[in-house]
């Protein structure tokens, strides 16, 4: 159970810079959660970041880190991601310097060796030679190599192991055995002297290589948060003192008025008080048709005015602007793990020391069983072991794909709060749509008046809209438009109730008036006549027809239709191809809900639940097996968005929708369900082929590391070529995750 968050609680990000594979994760995350007063804290080895939630200081934090063998910095805005950004960028460039370095010292003396012409070790000028190559190699191993050592020794203070220390250990024996043949020639059999400078050098080398492709590599799968960013608006037009000026957007402030001129981007959130125009919320939604703006509606910031100028008053500015947030959600579901991650982490801290175990295991079979030199033998297999298992695309795995398919998510207006909801939404088996909104426009208007004997049609819609005045529901909003459009003046309400799941109740002129479903007329004994027939009728084509009762007399039917998306139906067919069970679950009457559903291909309708059962319904269906995506507007259907295994909020509110489930859908569309899903199943997919990569790489390669194939081949792997293999592992893994980068909504359907 997770720990409740403090009051006081806020939220860090840090800048991680030493992190060489997965075990430094594990170190990372214990420093930070062993500080007193944190809740939560994430690291992403991918982006070589830290996020940490509690109270506490981040000064503690970075502390914390640097103790553990590590460094780190907070990073609080855009300046920070900037350095960072540059940081990289120098660390990028460093990398291939010293993969030259090695490279021009390592490249002639293995092409030497290969062709036989290296002199003898034991003749003078021999030895003069090999000293010689021996001091090039030590430099090698201190410019090229240096931050390897470097991080073994702080990995070794910190009584921790890492991939700097298999690297050390395998490229420092190799040197030191060479120096020692060199120096000292008769501690060594004849057979077994050989020098190895040129596979430490190139080693190092293709380590550096690796390391350097897989970093720019990792930059690409950042390039959702940094286009987001990229977004927003540098400065903003406000109006001071009856006078416009350009100011910096970090110094609007709440309640300003600020002017937007046409091709311009609106720089923060707030609503329009003058004027009207369209704006491209696409950046938002996904949705490319523009919208229109009058003066009351909300505007976004980052978003694109194409037409008109307007004024309009800031409502949200800094972090808590709708782009501000998405960028938050982002990141903070990129630095999640979801299950198969934490599996990935637990086996990567325990696989250092294991190799470190198999590499002495390795000296002493061959040292005790392996032909001669023994020696030689010994020293060659032990060090390939030690460079060829490299857990770096074990701990890549997953956290380098949760980033490219939660910000491909993002591109397509579908927010993801974590990685547990994106592996959980490929398993799916059931998908549950409420009605009002998600199936259908969430926008109802009267279709049809059926006034009882003694009333007629304006009657009937006064007292129907005069009761529903004191309603936020959305057909109440539907009534009440329908008697202002026909300049109905409305009466006066006394004593409004709303029956939740009935309707509504009120006194209107002195008299008790009821209005809602037949269950409301039942209840307080109303007799309906013939209405009940007429009412089926309607029902049957998809209308919601409601009851008006005054006094103890019903007075006739007001129906209200609210008409189905037009995509709705093309949506559900394909959650249907991708072998989803789709099931409706309204409040509305049974017939109109199966009217819905037989015009959308629904599987499943519940209908006439109140709001307060429908986590229930949802339960009732995990109690059955299945595993259930529910789709809600995010407010009215938060307990069954909780209870679900994974929450979909549709529309595109955004505040409480971008809060209230797993994942947020900007766009008002069900194919954004189906684009979720496909992503999900794409990114798991990639989770699970990096993952299958990895394994396979080390569980073979250690053994034949090892000369497993000696006894049958008589081959045994070259240190070189293992060195290729860790460098290249890396790639592979950040490679085949950055392939999700060319999704495209509808072909991932499996």
């Amino acid at each position: 159970m997770t720990a409740a968050i403090p009051a006081e609680a806020s939220t860090h990000r840090l800048s991680i810079s030493g992190m060489s594979c997965a075990g430094c994760v594990a170190t990372v995350e214990n420093a930070l959660k062993n500080v007193p007063g944190v809740v939560e804290s994430a690291v992403n080895f991918a982006e070589h970041t830290a996020t940490v939630r509690g109270g506490v200081d981040a000064k503690a934090l970075i502390a914390a880190v640097t103790a553990s063998g590590y460094g780190a910095a907070e990073l609080r805005g855009p300046e920070d991601e900037s350095e960072k950004e540059a940081a990289e960028l120098a660390h990028y460039r460093a990398l291939l310097r010293k993969f030259i370095a090695a490279g021009v010292i390592g490249l002639p003396l293995m092409l030497a060796e290969l062709m036989g012409v290296m002199p003898m070790l034991d003749m003078p000028s021999g030895r003069v030679f090999w000293l010689a190559v021996g001091a090039a190699t030590l430099w090698v191993l201190a410019y090229a190599g240096g931050h390897f050592f470097r991080g073994a020794w702080k990995s070794f203070r910190a009584h921790n192991a890492n991939m700097d220390t298999l690297i050390a250990l395998g490229t420092g024996a190799a040197w030191v055995y060479s120096m020692l043949v060199v120096v000292f020639p008769g501690l060594v059999p004849s057979l077994a002297r050989h020098a190895y400078f040129e596979a430490a050098a190139i080693i190092i080398s293709l380590i550096n290589l690796g390391q350097a492709l897989e970093m720019r590599a990792r930059g690409k799968t950042s390039e959702a948060i940094k286009r987001l960013i990229g977004l927003q608006p540098k400065t903003a037009r406000v109006i001071r003192d009856g006078k416009e000026i350009d100011i910096p957007i970090s110094e609007v402030g709440l309640d300003e008025t600020i002017r937007v001129r046409p091709g311009e981007k609106i720089p923060v959130d707030g609503v329009i008080i003058e004027g009207h125009s369209s704006v491209d919320e696409s950046m938002l939604t996904g949705e490319p048709m523009p919208v229109e703006k009058k003066v009351g509606d909300e505007v976004v910031g980052a978003t694109f005015n194409k037409s008109g100028t307007f004024l309009f008053q800031a409502k949200r500015i800094g972090a808590d602007t709708a782009l501000a947030r998405i960028i938050e959600m982002v990141r903070r579901a990129q630095s999640s793990k979801p299950a198969i991650g934490r599996l990935a982490d637990q086996i990567s801290a325990v696989f250092v020391p294991s190799v470190l175990i198999i590499a002495v295991i390795t000296f002493l079979v061959w040292h005790n069983f392996g032909p001669e030199p023994r020696l030689s033998y010994s020293l060659v297999a032990t060090m390939t072991v030690l460079i060829i298992a490299c857990p770096c695309a074990l701990g890549l795995a997953t956290p380098i794909s949760i980033m490219v398919g939660v910000g491909k998510a993002a591109e397509y207006g579908i927010l993801i709060r974590n990685g547990e909801a994106l592996q959980q939404a490929g398993k799916l088996t059931t998908i549950v749509l409420d009605k009002t909104g998600t199936v259908t426009e969430g926008r109802p208007t009267v279709t049809a008046l059926v006034p009882a004997a003694g009333w007629d049609e304006t009657k009937l819609l006064t007292v129907a809209a005069s009761i529903e005045t004191g309603s936020e529901h959305p057909l109440a909003e539907a009534i009440v438009s329908a008697a202002k459009a026909k300049g109905i003046k409305l009466s006066a309400v006394s004593g409004f109730e709303a029956i939740t799941g009935h309707g509504v109740s009120a006194t209107i002129e002195g008299k008790e008036v009821l209005f809602g479903n037949a269950r409301l007329m039942a209840k307080h004994n109303i007799d309906l006549g013939s209405l009940p027939k007429r009412a089926e009728q309607l029902a049957a084509q998809a209308q919601t027809p409601m009851f008006l009762a005054v006094g103890d007399t019903v007075a006739g039917i007001v129906s209200v239709a609210d008409p189905i998306k037009p995509d709705s139906k093309a949506a559900i067919a394909r959650l249907h191809a991708i072998g989803l069970k789709v099931v409706m679950i309204t409040g509305d009457n049974r017939a109109t809900a199966e009217a819905v559903a037989r015009e959308v291909g629904l599987d499943e309708v519940m209908a006439e639940v109140l709001p307060g059962d429908k986590a229930a319904k949802v339960s009732g269906l995990q109690a059955r097996g299945e595993i259930v995506g529910m789709v809600g507007d995010g407010i009215n259907d938060a307990p069954a968005l909780a209870q679900a295994d994974v929450g979909y909020a549709i529309g595109t509110g955004t505040d409480v929708a971008i809060e209230s489930a797993d994942v947020t859908l900007m766009r008002g569309s069900l194919h954004g369900v189906a684009d979720a899903i496909a992503i999900s199943r794409v990114t798991v997919r990639n989770i699970k082929q990096n993952l299958f990569g990895a394994f396979i790489y080390n569980v073979l390669g250690i053994p034949i590391a090892a000369g497993a194939l000696y006894p049958f081949t008589g081959l045994l792997l070259n240190p070189i070529i293992a060195g290729a293999a860790m460098a290249m592992s890396s790639v592979t893994v950040v490679s085949n995750a950055n392939r999700l980068r060319w999704f495209q909504s509808g072909q991932a359907r499996t």
